[in-house]
């Protein structure tokens, strides 16, 4: 063996990597994998939503995320020619170019997130065409409702027969490949994760912003504040919680919800309805990222109520539990088996019993005033193990797995 050819065999894969467009989650998780050569990767971005300004039709509002999302990691934007660019629909994401992208810089493999647009089927087929190996990355779950059957069943299955290697985030989205006859020797664990060096509980700004925010909405400082922070949409169930807070009535507590969308209207009357009772509920305005982890410092409890079948993990758990702050999730959360254990790092509710929101969140706010202190310790320990470095191993296994020996 030559020098050169030592060299080169010892020099990280080239992992491209495609994904609809720059996120607050994976941006800072790229950025690590870079810093620390678990790969020489690229990544191709099919839109250019979350760095350029846009209307989100959930929050009602148009935005740009405020945290650096392209900086120290190797990226591309691949014209996209779509007349309705986004991800709601098939032909959202339409970059006939993106092969030849690829191909320009060849990579030795290539890790898809999603499979649902056009650019993906494009990739897809070219991968097998050229034998270079596929890895897939998503985190649906059929939570809820069953496996598809009949053609689509079919279609999907051996669809996912195309990837060499699958990282799954979870028990449930375990569970979902498997179901789609994905087996167990092409199955990595690769957690979801959220950058620690933002949602740092340590740094003392976000404890100043946290008591700003308290003072500013006339929340004592000893008050146990709930807290529901997202898009304000059917689905997330803000409604419910509103309920159960106000059929609850708690004393010396507060229900904050942070964010805009649909609900926000009816859930402003709802609580001004009930104003004159006393119940002390409170609306701060959609946050972008970089405040997001004084929102959690304000909170001694994070609510996801969500039902619909699309909270395919609830990545805000992940940011309050970095916080230190405990949760209170439905049963189909999809993070739920993995952060969220009933009365030990959180609670949980059933999404099909009438009332159980209420009675959990009353048992939630019981076992904070009586072993708060115990339940947050259990809180630190569970989302230690959900870091990017863990995330990287499980890549680095599967990317091991589909690269030839």
């Amino acid at each position: 063996m030559t020098a050169h050819t030592q060299a080169a065999s010892d020099a990280p894969p080239r992992l491209a990597i495609v994904l609809s467009h720059p996120t607050q989650y994976y941006s800072p998780w790229f950025r690590w994998l870079a810093r620390n050569a678990v790969c020489t990767l690229r990544v191709f971005y099919l839109w250019d939503a979350g760095v350029t300004a846009r209307q989100d039709p959930q929050f009602n509002r148009t935005f740009a995320w405020d945290v650096d999302l392209l900086s120290g990691y190797e990226h591309e934007f691949v014209p996209n020619l779509s007349r309705h660019p986004g991800t709601e629909r098939f032909n959202g994401l339409r970059n006939p170019s993106l092969t030849r992208h690829l191909g320009r810089w060849k990579p030795e493999a290539i890790l898809l997130f999603g499979y649902a647009y056009r650019s993906h089927i494009r990739v897809i087929l070219w991968a097998w065409r050229t034998g270079i190996p596929l890895l897939f990355r998503g985190d649906s779950h059929f939570l809820g409702r069953s496996a598809p059957a009949g053609l689509r069943g079919m279609i999907m299955r051996c669809l996912f027969r195309r990837f060499a290697a699958v990282t799954y985030v979870g028990h449930a989205n375990r569970d979902y490949f498997r179901a789609l006859g994905v087996s167990e020797s092409r199955l990595f664990f690769a957690p979801h994760a959220v950058d620690d060096n933002l949602f740092n509980p340590g740094i003392s700004e976000h404890h100043y912003r946290a008591t700003a925010m308290r003072s500013e909405l006339g929340i004592p400082s000893g008050a146990v504040v709930v807290m529901f922070a997202g898009k304000l949409i059917p689905s997330k169930q803000p409604r419910l919680l509103l309920d159960a807070f106000l059929e609850l009535g708690p004393k010396n507590t507060a229900l904050v919800f942070v964010g805009d969308g649909a609900e926000k209207p009816a859930l402003l009357a709802q609580s001004d309805a009930f104003g004159a009772t006393g119940a002390s509920v409170h609306f701060v305005p959609f946050t972008n990222q970089s405040d997001m982890p004084s929102r959690y410092l304000a909170a001694s409890l994070f609510v996801l109520p969500s039902r619909g079948f699309h909270e395919t993990w609830g990545l805000a758990v992940n940011e309050a539990m970095q916080m230190g702050v405990p949760c209170l999730v439905s049963d189909r959360v999809g993070c739920q088996r993995d952060l969220v254990t009933d009365g030990e790092t959180g609670w949980v509710f059933s999404s099909e019993e009438p009332g159980a929101l209420r009675a959990t969140l009353a048992r939630a706010l019981n076992d904070l005033a009586t072993r708060g202190e115990e339940i947050r310790e259990a809180v630190r320990a569970r989302i230690a193990r959900y870091s990017y470095s863990h995330a990287a191993a499980g890549l680095n296994l599967a990317l091991n797995a589909a690269l030839p020996a």
